[in-house]
């Protein structure tokens, strides 16, 4: 069955070139297209869709708010933020909203369409050089933490996770983590699996948003002491 993409951009050049891109794949349909977030919304009501390339600076409801209320629905799409270098706030606003990544507006079509088929099935798309950077700008927005993690769901990990955590969010790749810590990459999968379970999130991105605003790890990706 093919991936049902709704695309939501205020410009609608921007909407036709990434329809032109998606119509040509076989296993892609663009099913939806909306100038804002309200219409976005409005649109799921009564079309099923399967990933939504999410523009954030819109007229009406941004982009943000509008993934906000996307993924509190049960059975919400995936939501992939668009986004620019100047415009990076807006993307870690909306993976701390519920997408699942974000990637730029200029984007080689190759990797866009890579990344809507991560997301759809059910990974992260938000590589870990582009999280470290990412992070370590916009960190000093975040709440400011003593030295205990103030989410008392991290005293569910056990030893072991708490480590791979601090590297997820830290940036690593799986293989960099079994690398450090002397282990399988797919160990290192399955305790990522765990923490995901154990902490209700979606992804390795709200695994790293989660170490930040919990204190675990500080701007420049040390873990707190």
């Amino acid at each position: 069955m093919s991936i049902r993409v709704m695309l939501v951009d205020d410009q609608v050049l921007l909407r036709t070139g990434f329809r032109m891109v998606l119509a040509a794949q076989p296993d892609m349909e663009v099913v939806a297209e909306a100038g804002d977030g309200a219409e976005a919304i409005e649109n799921l009501r009564s079309t099923a869709v399967d990933v939504v390339l999410m523009d954030v600076r819109m007229p009406r409801l941004d982009g943000v708010e509008a993934t906000r209320r996307i993924c509190a629905e049960p059975d919400a799409p995936k939501v992939l933020i668009l986004t620019t270098f100047d415009l990076d706030e807006y993307a870690f606003s909306g993976l701390k909203a519920g997408a699942s990544g974000f990637m730029l507006k200029d984007v080689p079509p190759a990797e866009l369409l890579g990344a809507i088929r991560s997301v759809h099935s059910g990974d992260a798309v938000v590589a870990p050089s582009t999280t470290r950077r990412l992070l370590d700008r916009f960190s000093p927005l975040l709440p400011s933490s003593g030295n205990e993690p103030r989410n008392k769901q991290l005293e569910r990990l056990t030893e072991r996770e708490r480590e791979v955590m601090l590297l997820v969010a830290q940036g690593l790749s799986n293989g960099e983590i079994a690398a450090r810590l002397v282990l399988s990459e797919a160990t290192v999968k399955t305790h990522v699996g765990r923490i995901l379970t154990k902490l209700g999130l979606r992804d390795r991105v709200q695994v790293v948003v989660l170490a930040y605003e919990s204190g675990l790890v500080r701007a420049g990706g040390g873990s707190a002491s």
